[in-house]
Parts: C-alpha cells; structure tokens; sequence
C-alpha cells in the first residue's frame, strides 16, 4: 500500500499518534509488530489506528474522556493504543490479573465513557462490569469488534456477563468534541499500588511520554534496525515507555509476547533475533534456570540490550548473564516519573553490587533529609525526589494523594537512596511499605484490607520479606476475632477469592495482637523483622529435612 496520510498539523509537537503517522510515512512497509507470528507492517498499523480513532470520534469519544481495556498483549490493543492517542482519548489498561472486586474498583475509579474486552477475559470483565455498576458502553476488542461495529453504551445491569450486541443501546446523543490533541492532553493512566489501600490511576499526559522515550533514546537508544520482545503485560507502563513505544517512534521491529514461558521467551529470542528488551529481576532468574538456557535453543547471542528494572539485580544472577555474553543494564523508575528515572549502563555495573545508576537525560534528582525535607549534598542518604518533563500530571481524580505525592515540583518516590561520590544511587530501603513481588508492586493496605473482609479477622498487617525467586513475597500477621477458629488454608482460601495471585501472601500466622508504636502506629518494622526469623527457621529446618539418609552429606 502507499502511504499519504498526514497528522493534524494543530495537534501538539510533543502528541503521541504523529509517530506512528510519521514513521508510516518513512517506512509503510517495515514490520512495526510481530504478534505471535503474525506480522503487521507500520503502513497497515497506521491504517486501522486511524480508522478506528475516526469511528470512536464517530460515536462522540474525544478528548477529557477515557477509554478503558481489558486485554493481553496483542495488535489489537496496540491498535486501540494509538487510535486514543490520535483522537486525542486517555487510554486505560486494566490488569487482567485483577479478581472480578478488584477490577470492579478500578472500572469505577477510571469511569471510562467505552471498555473494550478482549473475547479472552469476557467472563472477568463481565463479572467485574455486573459489580461495578457502570453505565460505560462495552465493545469488543479486535478487529471484527469495535473496528467493524460502532460502539455502543449498555446500561447498568444486576448480574451476568457481558451482553450480546442484540441487548445494546445506542449511545445517547451529545455534542461531540472535535479539537486538535494537545500535549498537556492524558495519554496513559496507568493503575498503581500505593501505601494507601486503594489502587490510584496515574495520569501520563503525551508530554510525560514524550520526554520520557526522548530521555530514553539518548541514554540506551534503539535502531530501525532492532528487534524489541515486549513480555510485560500491557497495564504495566514498562510495556509501554520502555522500550516499545521508543521502537515504533525510530520504525524498529516489537515482538509481543502475551504470557511468561522461560522456554518460550528463550526461543523468540533466538528465533526472532531478539536484540533488546526488558524484564523483572525474577523473569531473567527463571530464564537462567530453565533448561533450555544452556542448549542451542536458548541462545541469547543477539541480544545487545538488556534492561532490568522493577528491582534490583542480584550481583550473582548478572554475573550468569554476563557469563553468556549479555551485560544487563540497571534500570529504576516508578509509574508516576513515566517511569525512567535512574539507569546504570552495563559497562559500569562492575564493581557496584546493587547499584541502579545515574539520572536519565531531562531528569533532576535530588536526596533529602526525610524528616527535616531538606535537600543533601554530596554522598548521602535520604529519599530520593525527582523533577522533569516526564513526572506525571497527578492521580486521576484525587488531589489529596497528589498532594501528598509532590512537593511543588519535586516527586517524592517514598524510598531511601544513597548517593556515593561518584554521582551513583542505590536503593536502600522503601519509606513507602511497598514491596515487590515478580515486578508487580503490592501495597500491604490493601491485602490487609481483603483479609480483613473475613469475619473471623479481627485485625491483619502484611509485610514483605525476601525471596529467591520473586524478589520478595507477603507475609500476614492475623488477629482472629474473640472466641474464633480460624485456619491458615480458610483464609488463604478467602484471599484468593478476593486478591490476584501475586498478591496472596506466602503465610499466615495468626498472632494474639499486633505491636504497636508508643503512638500506637503499626510497627511493621518488628514484623518484618519476625517474618524473616521465621523464614530462615523454615529454610534451616526444610534443608535439614531434605539431606539424604544413611550417608554423609
């Protein structure tokens, strides 16, 4: 095909949806995505995203509205990606992984004016859709969905899942907005775990994901040339502004992968000639573990950049890496900086265990005094804020959290750095009560909060504790209710009816109170201290258990 389309020249410099026209303009016929085989070139790309931001501006959608989704990774939902970003519509990808409740919460919190569901969690999203009550028009994901048919609004409904095309209504008519995208217009609102119970949306306008891939290409750029594997889930904004979005703005090639199969990713990247991508601390241990990390079909030869974030790498898990000839790059960052913010190239990684790096281009930092909130100079330790074109435009619908978030212009992150001579950060500790488990960030308030759902819990408190394999991993500290029999299987049992997997916490003990400060604040400190204990006991005892009889060992 030719490619003649332009961009609205109104629209922003900084606005997203002018990549993809602009490169299609350069290269139409350059794969742009890789989908399970099934290749789709920036030409075509461009099409459908255009067709089908023109049908959503069709059925009245436009700018200050959302668009939410619940789907894999896929074409489809990169083509919904770019159709928002060029009609000028906030997207919103929501977690797949969530329970029916928990996605529930966040339809409610997001209040997008369409959903479209991918056929794959129909039954999720039509179960949360029932609980949430939304008025929100529902569409079909995919190409012989909401690109063939327009939308449609479905009014509130009492139970079931999503309905058929036969029972919707058409949307009610309203004055439709047409005006040029600007940059300061949302393009992402990415759902996070916070210290607060409640999931909070932050708001990524085009300008925030501009900088951010512009900082990025100048500090581990990307060539027409590469091939990129995209492995994080799609409502993660690493599956976005690291790397892949970077990847359509110079024309390389993404390859998308909708699930983590170690034996799987290791044979796209030899397969495919995989030469950069990202992943969790816990996603390159399972790689390095998986058998096929040492046959012929696990070569990772061509890979030139591997970009770690989510955590910190273990120094002997790198070493493995290195040992196969790919040097891992240290990344930190956090969904509300867009998220780059620190990155430690791999050439310099030797000698600094633990080490996360120095600020990305159009990046301030700055380390400060916890208490007194005053910065600090030189090698120091103290939180870590950040300032820069790419922090974001604030929560979505909650002032008071972004109140507490920002300071003028400065993003507190809630976690203790130290910042040697050399201008290098580590990550000491987390001020915030966060922990991270397989990359995925969870916020004790809010298991505390499911647990507590039980009537048999009086009180619970969660914290984190080390892991091998997923970095790190809940532990519960429960208070049974007066005169109640409670056990660790029946509320194991509850958490998974109301909590996604990663958030379950790996024990319960059931404890006659919780300890608290002389200010009666939870001292989650001596938890964790207790948990940990208790791990080592079990590992001490599960090794013991485990030698071998009737011989040395």
């Amino acid at each position: 095909m030719s490619w003649v389309a332009e961009p609205d020249l109104d629209d922003g410099p900084h606005t997203i949806g002018r990549w993809l026209i602009d490169r299609a303009a350069r290269s139409p016929h350059r794969i742009a995505i890789d989908d399970r085989g099934v290749t789709t070139d920036y030409g075509t790309l461009a099409e459908r995203s255009m067709r089908l931001a023109d049908r959503l501006r069709a059925g009245g959608y436009g700018p200050s509205e959302r668009i939410a989704t619940v789907s894999g990774n896929s074409t489809d939902h990169v083509v919904a990606f770019f159709a928002c970003a060029i009609a000028g519509i906030a997207f919103v990808p929501l977690s797949w992984r969530l329970t029916p409740r928990e996605l529930a919460d966040v339809l409610r919190r997001s209040d997008p004016a369409l959903v479209l569901i991918e056929d794959e969690h129909a039954a999720l999203a039509g179960e949360a859709l029932s609980i949430a009550r939304t008025a929100a028009a529902v569409a079909v994901l995919g190409t012989t969905g909401v690109e063939s048919a327009p939308p449609a609004r479905t009014a509130p409904r009492d139970g079931g899942g999503a309905e058929d095309e036969g029972s919707q209504t058409a949307r009610p008519a309203r004055e439709r907005v047409h005006r040029p995208v600007r940059d300061d217009d949302p393009l992402l609102v990415i759902f996070t775990s916070g210290s607060e119970a409640a999931p909070k949306g932050v708001v990524l306008t085009h300008a925030n994901c501009f900088w951010n891939n512009l900082a990025l290409a100048q500090a581990l750029p990307l060539h027409e040339d590469d091939v990129v594997l995209a492995m994080l889930p799609q409502f993660h904004v690493a599956a976005w502004n690291c790397q892949p979005l970077l990847a359509w703005w110079v024309g390389a090639t993404v390859v998308l992968e909708r699930s983590f199969q170690p034996a799987r990713i290791l044979q796209l990247i030899a397969e495919r000639g995989v030469t950069a991508m990202m992943g969790v601390p816990t996603q390159y241990a399972l790689l390095a573990e998986d058998p096929s990390w040492n046959e012929g079909s696990g070569s990772v030869s061509s890979l030139r950049l591997a970009l770690v974030g989510g955590a910190t790498m273990p120094e002997a898990l790198q070493q493995k890496w290195a040992a196969r000839g790919v040097a891992l790059t240290q990344g930190y960052g956090l969904t509300e900086a867009g998220p780059n913010v620190l990155h430690l190239p791999a050439e310099e990684a030797s000698g600094r265990p633990g080490a996360v790096g120095r600020p990305y281009p159009h990046v301030s930092v700055r380390v400060v005094d916890p208490q007194s909130e005053l910065p600090l100079e030189g090698e120091a330790t103290g939180e870590l804020w950040v300032r820069g074109p790419s922090v974001f435009a604030g929560y979505l619908g909650d002032d008071a959290a972004t109140g507490r978030a920002m300071r003028g212009e400065w993003l507190r992150t809630g976690d203790l750095v130290s910042r040697d001579a050399a201008g290098v950060f580590r990550v000491v500790d987390r001020i915030k009560d966060i922990f991270i488990s397989g990359g995925e960030n969870v916020a004790p308030a809010e298991v505390e909060y499911a647990l507590c759902l039980h009537p048999l819990v009086e009180s619970a408190a969660v914290v984190g504790i080390p892991d091998d394999v997923w970095g790190e991993r809940g532990v519960a500290f429960v208070v049974r209710a007066p005169g109640a029999v409670l056990s660790e299987d029946e509320l194991l049992a509850h958490a998974r009816r109301n909590l996604a997997a990663f958030k379950i916490p790996v024990r319960v003990e059931f404890v006659d109170s919780l300890p608290r400060s002389t200010i009666e604040k939870l001292a989650r400190s001596r938890l964790r201290d207790r948990a940990r204990r208790s791990a080592s006991d079990a590992g001490r005892d599960h090794r013991a258990d485990a030698r071998p009889q009737g011989r040395e060992s």
